[in-house]
């Protein structure tokens, strides 16, 4: 009632300490799962659609590459397949850094881009797709994934792409298939077979605990009445660059016009938005957009 100036400003100062603590521990809630403070494994697959699939997908290693990069989290390429022309038909990532795998696993689904092809010489627009999937990085110490190799084929074979002569000379990529699951992970891009096949290991026991990871949710979706069709068809974003700039997350209704920002790694604010939908338990947000 005195409007006293130094009290006012006490007031809004400590008002502004609580409103920084309670977005700190708001976000800390976001990070709740057993993986979710550990690093994650990126694999990003073309869609259907030959060159412009293939270009797509090497657009979005470069924007997780760049977000990781904004984290200060280190990147590795575990094995890349280069498309025919241009582009990659998949490639997987280890991510390395504090709640890698929380942040990531929000991006999980089918990305959808819609644009003027550039490979296309009478310039139509062209929707393509890319799966996007996280998997959360498992440790040796994770006990719950004991690998049988006895189901497990080990090969071994030349690497493929650029790497100068010792990858034309040595069988130093290897892959392994897991019989029980029809599983094949393959490492290329380190320089002896020995690192190879630890990369390997790690990346097939990801697929493997996330893979059991599926099976939990699913069984407590189906525990709750609840049924979500997995396919090509339910996109989790699109990113509209003709005939306007949109970036859509379909899940949460996030979006924003400044595709560039998006595509050059700003992607907190939607993996928030997921996040928090996720924690919440609100509902999906609504329909694809037809563009």
């Amino acid at each position: 009632e005195a409007e006293d100036a130094e009290l006012l400003a006490e007031i809004e100062r400590d008002a502004g300490e609580l409103r920084a603590t309670f977005e700190r521990e708001r976000t800390t809630l976001l990070f709740s799962g057993e993986y979710d403070n550990g690093g994650a494994i990126i694999s990003i697959s073309a869609g259907a659609g030959g060159t412009e699939a293939t270009d797509w997908a090497e657009m979005l290693l470069r924007m997780y590459l760049r977000w990781a990069e904004r984290h200060r989290f280190k990147t590795e390429i575990v094995d890349a397949t280069e498309g025919e022309q241009t582009g990659l038909k998949s490639v997987t990532v280890e991510v390395d850094g504090r709640r890698a795998y929380g942040w990531l696993r929000a991006e999980r689904g089918v990305h959808r881009l819609v644009r003027i092809s550039p490979y296309d010489a009478q310039k139509r627009r062209q929707t393509t797709f890319a799966l996007v999937e996280v998997l959360p990085e498992a440790d040796d110490d994770i006990v719950e994934i004991e690998l049988d190799w006895d189901e497990i084929r080990i090969d071994t074979y030349r690497s493929q792409g650029a790497g100068g002569q010792h990858v034309n000379k040595t069988d130093s990529a290897v892959r392994l298939t897991h019989f029980p699951t029809g599983l094949v992970v393959q490492s290329q891009n380190e320089r002896s077979q020995t690192q190879n096949k630890e990369t390997a290991i790690r990346v097939l026991k990801a697929r493997l605990l996330e893979r059991a990871l599926e099976e939990k949710e699913a069984e407590l979706r189906r525990l709750k009445g609840e049924h979500v069709e997995a396919g090509w068809g339910n996109q989790i974003r699109s990113y509209v660059l003709q005939p306007y700039q949109m970036v859509k997350d379909h899940r949460t209704g996030q979006e924003t016009s400044n595709t560039s920002a998006v595509l050059d790694g700003d992607l907190d604010t939607f993996m928030q938005a997921e996040l928090e939908r996720e924690a919440t338990g609100a509902p999906l947000a609504g329909a694809v957009d037809p563009a």
